[in-house]
C-alpha cells in the first residue's frame, strides 16, 4: 500500500480562496473597491507579493479588474467571467453548480453534444466505430458514479472528435470538468447504469447510423435531466 504525501495550500491559493468566496457569498458586491495591496497584506499577515499575484489571478478569472491608477474593484463576474470562473463557483458550492448554472450547462452541452453526434454519426467509419465501442465497454466496466463520469466523459468527447469538426472537441474538453462533476452526481442520485444505457442507446444508433433518432433521444434524455424525473440540483 503507498501512500501520497500530504500538501497544504499555497498562501496565494489560501488568499485566492478568501476574496472568492468573499465574492461569491456576496459579501464583496460588484463595484467594490478593495483596499489597497499593501492594507490587504497587512490585514490578512501575508506579503505584497502573495497579494499581488492573488489579485492578478482573479483578474484573469473576472472577479476582479485592475484599473491603473485608480485601484482593484470587484466585477460581476456573470458578465466577465470564463470557464475558470466556473469552477470556483463548483468548488465554492461544494463540488456542483447552483441550479440556474447547471441547466444553463446542461443546455450548452446538448447544443455541443448534438452538433457532435449528428456530425460524427455521417462521418465516422467502422473502425471509428469499433474505438468508440472500445470505449463503452470501459465504461461498462466502471463502478463507481467518479469512475462512470470520467468514462461517459471520454465516450462524449471520443464522438466530438469523429465529427469531422475542429471546434466541438476543443469546446467539450473545456467542460471536462464541470461535466464529470455533473454526471458523477447524476450517477449518485439516480444511478450509475442510467449513464451507461444512455451511451449504449447512444451506441445503438451511431451503429444504425440514425442520426435523427440519436438527435432526438439525446434531447429526450437532457429534457428529462433539466425538468423531468432525473434532475440533479441539490437541495437548498
Amino acid at each position: 500500500m503507498e501512500f501520497q504525501p500530504l500538501t497544504s495550500p499555497s498562501l496565494k491559493k489560501l488568499f485566492v480562496s478568501q476574496i472568492e468566496r468573499m465574492i461569491l457569498s456576496g459579501e464583496l458586491q460588484p463595484g467594490t473597491q478593495l483596499p489597497a495591496e499593501r492594507e490587504l497584506a497587512e490585514q490578512m499577515g501575508v506579503s505584497r507579493p502573495v497579494v499581488n499575484a492573488g489579485i492578478t489571478e482573479m483578474a484573469s478569472k473576472g472577479f476582479l479588474e485592475i484599473r491603473p491608477r485608480k485601484g482593484v474593484f470587484v466585477t460581476d463576474y456573470r458578465r466577465t467571467g470564463s470557464l475558470a470562473t466556473l469552477i470556483s463557483i463548483m468548488e465554492y458550492n461544494g463540488g456542483l453548480l447552483p441550479q440556474r448554472e447547471i441547466r444553463s450547462l446542461l443546455e450548452v452541452h446538448l447544443a455541443i453534444e448534438g452538433l457532435s453526434l449528428q456530425r460524427a454519426i455521417s462521418e465516422m467509419s467502422d473502425e471509428d466505430t469499433e474505438s468508440l465501442q472500445e470505449k463503452l465497454d470501459e465504461l461498462e466496466a466502471s463502478t463507481t458514479p467518479e469512475e462512470v463520469a470520467a468514462r461517459c466523459y471520454a465516450f462524449d468527447h471520443a464522438v466530438s472528435c469523429m465529427s469531422g469538426n475542429s471546434i466541438t472537441p476543443l469546446l467539450v474538453n473545456s467542460f471536462k470538468q464541470p461535466s464529470m462533476s455533473l454526471w458523477a452526481e447524476y450517477g449518485r442520485k439516480h444511478g450509475v447504469e442510467l449513464l451507461k444505457e444512455h451511451r449504449n442507446r447512444i451506441m445503438d444508433y451511431i451503429r444504425r447510423r440514425d442520426g435523427k433518432a440519436a438527435l432526438a433521444y439525446l434531447r429526450s434524455v437532457y429534457d428529462d435531466t433539466i425538468e423531468g424525473a432525473h434532475q440533479i440540483y441539490r437541495e437548498r
